[in-house]
């Protein structure tokens, strides 16, 4: 049956940013409402099973009375409040027993996927739903946590190209998660209901490759006892995901290329063709341009799988995330060890040095590592491995404002805003002569106001949301400063 989150929220930036990560967390069913229409969303909606509430008009609290409504109207329903990270909401104890938790703004993608497993739990003991609308997998999304934006753009394209039959091409450096990528895009897919089957063009060997993609009857060949299937048989009605296509033999490329472009295949052995219902996603880390210059790759066979390019950034590329990467990575550790080890400001402050060659798979190893070394407890600088500690920086770095600025919007995790805060104090050095602090804290706020504006496009909410202060003051410093957004000026 077909359940529905219900997103409750006149505040259109928040609300925005709320759909689309319930979205991406597999939550299908998604509906906005406003103050103006709510009750129509929820009023005998047997599908409904959960509203996140927000702020209504011009106030940034949920409103009692509409609090006091939804549960007249759907006393079944769980309610989440949202509430801004500055400003936690105090409710009438009659209210506060009867919701179902606050989600604070802004969202953190553990807290969000806690919510909803709590919500999938519910309902399974209810008997009101199965697993296909709740079924999730926190594993395939923590290589894309981060607010950088190269990572919100894949985000982005993977709505895009997942409800399409489009085949995808996913390049970029091993260890950035290009399978994780396959897999939403798979799991967006109006195929989510069918098979996702990966296979390894690099691991498989070339004389058993055939019969691995296409299957083979029995006695086709010394040692076939037995007729079996292949993975495109395997992957009827979902997705094959060709994992580093550029390794597969010339061969193999010219037989490939024939499926893609008739939609059939043989298993090796028989004349009986068969249908290729499935979806392509291919990958690899190999420049395929360069590879068909130098003859190992088929440039025809290149137009057929480059449909819709993802390329995936490396993480020193997004190393803004890393705080929120090493956020969701603890956290995982603490789900499935009951382990929780955490970074100091200082060891951050290292492990945004490293190039990290091995990106987001090398990061998650060293965090496994890093728990087994410190289980429960705070690492330290020393405590890396040595090629870590290598590219520590032996002074501290001045970080200039509008990088500072993009730091502030890496993410809401504690990890993260320390991280900015140390890059904040170590560029505040005393001069010699002294100086007028307050003018220096203002030039300091009226900079980074400037710098937010800058990231946020101008839209003063979303700049509010990184400067984490709620709009109203933000608008009173523009005014204090004479910041203006553009030709329109502060108002919106």
């Amino acid at each position: 049956m077909k359940t529905t989150l219900l997103v409750l929220d006149d505040e259109p930036e928040r609300a925005n940013e709320l759909c689309l990560l319930l979205r991406f967390l597999e939550e299908p069913h998604v509906v906005r409402a406003e103050s103006s229409n709510w009750r129509a969303h929820v009023e005998d909606n047997t599908h409904l099973r959960c509203v996140f509430l927000g702020s209504q008009g011009d106030d940034d609290r949920p409103p009692v009375e509409i609090l006091y409504a939804i549960r007249a109207l759907a006393p079944r329903v769980t309610l989440i409040l949202i509430e801004e990270a500055d400003r936690p909401l105090r409710l009438p104890a009659t209210l506060e027993t009867s919701c179902g938790g606050h989600l604070v703004h802004p969202f953190r993608y553990a807290q969000l996927s806690q919510i909803l497993s709590r919500l999938q739990a519910s309902t399974h003991r209810e008997g009101r739903g199965g697993t296909g609308s709740g079924r999730r997998n926190t594993e395939l999304f923590r290589s894309l946590v981060g607010h950088s934006p190269s990572i919100i753009r894949l985000r982005e394209l993977i709505q895009r190209v997942a409800p399409s039959e489009s085949t995808v091409l996913v390049l970029g450096e091993s260890g950035t998660g290009k399978e994780v990528v396959a897999r939403n895009v798979h799991y967006f897919s109006n195929r989510n209901q069918g098979p996702f089957v990966p296979v390894n063009c690099g691991a498989i060997p070339d004389n058993l490759l055939e019969s691995e993609l296409f299957g083979h009857e029995k006695g086709s060949f010394t040692g076939a006892i037995s007729a079996r299937r292949g993975r495109f048989e395997l992957a009827r009605g979902g997705t094959l995901f060709l994992d580093e296509i550029g390794d597969m033999p010339l061969n193999m490329q010219v037989k490939l290329l024939r499926v893609l472009q008739e939609r059939t295949f043989e298993r090796v052995g028989s004349d009986r063709s068969l249908e290729a219902d499935v979806r392509i996603v291919a990958a690899t880390h190999h420049d395929l341009e360069e590879s068909i210059k130098t003859g190992a790759f088929r440039e025809d066979l290149y137009y057929r799988l480059n449909v819709f390019p993802i390329e995936m950034p490396s993480l020193r590329e997004r190393i803004e995330d890393l705080p929120l990467l090493v956020e969701e990575l603890t956290e995982r550790i603490a789900h499935e060890q009951g382990i929780r080890v955490s970074l100091n400001i200082a060891t951050l402050r290292s492990l945004s040095h490293y190039p990290w060659p091995g990106n987001v798979r090398e990061l998650a190893n060293l965090m496994e590592r890093l728990a087994i070394l410190k289980p429960s407890g705070q690492v330290e600088p020393n405590d890396l491995p040595t090629k870590f500690r290598a590219y520590a920086p032996a002074e501290p770095v001045a970080v200039e404002l509008p990088v500072m600025a993009r730091l502030v919007a890496a993410g809401p995790g504690s990890a993260d805003v320390s991280f900015t805060h140390l890059s904040a104090v170590e560029r505040a050095s005393l001069p010699a002569d002294g100086l007028d602090l307050r003018q220096y804290i203002m030039d300091l706020e009226s900079s980074l106001i400037q710098s937010a504006l800058e990231e946020a496009n101008g839209i003063v909410a979303h700049a509010a949301s990184l400067l984490k202060m709620r709009r109203t003051t933000l608008v009173e410093k523009m005014r204090k400063y004479n910041i203006r957004r553009g030709d329109d000026g502060i108002d919106e």
